[in-house]
């Protein structure tokens, strides 16, 4: 059960690393509900490795995550589309759709998409980080500071929420926002 979990946790940072803005190792998955997260069981439920969306690297969340990784947004789209569609409720494949959908400038759709993760697992300290990360990448630095603030509050010792207020305050310092 030990390595089912750290299974789990170690899928979840790795989709949050892909988001392009990265998150802890932490939980993303608030829930303790299996059926919530669609991909994370309760604690002391038995874990099957093969149940895990992403534990296939056959599977549409980890094929769009080596699309995403190779840096084909529009395959990698594809993949996390089917993957919500199949398992509507994953926040980490929500995720993940976001982060695509934030590299190719959809950012109408990311927005969905995050507002479907913080559904499932609520205003996370991951979601907000990378919600944030999105304002950036749009030039709204008033939005991604107070995303990125409220991040911060969750997980006051988060770097990568540190790491995106210094990038945050470097591009307002450039006046463009981040690429």
């Amino acid at each position: 059960m030990r390595s089912g979990m750290a299974r789990a946790l170690i899928v979840a940072a790795a989709g949050l690393w892909l988001a392009g803005c990265s998150a802890t190792t932490g939980s993303l998955f608030g829930s303790s509900d299996p059926q919530a997260t669609g991909s994370v069981p309760a604690p002391g439920t038995p874990v099957d490795d093969a149940s895990l969306l992403g534990s296939d690297p056959t599977d549409d969340l980890s094929v769009g995550k080596k699309y995403f990784r190779a840096g084909n947004f529009g395959m990698a789209e594809k993949y996390f589309r089917r993957a919500v569609e199949l398992h509507p409720s994953d926040a980490e494949a929500w995720m993940d759709l976001a982060a695509a959908y934030d590299q190719m400038r959809r950012f109408d759709l990311a927005d969905r998409a995050y507002s479907q993760a913080s559904g499932i697992v609520g205003a996370s300290a991951e979601i907000l980080n990378n919600q944030g990360y999105s304002y950036m990448l749009r030039g709204d630095y008033k939005r991604a500071r107070a995303a990125l603030l409220a991040a911060q509050g969750k997980d006051p010792g988060n770097k990568f929420v540190q790491n995106n207020l210094k990038l945050l305050a470097a591009s307002e310092a450039q006046g463009k926002a981040v690429q």
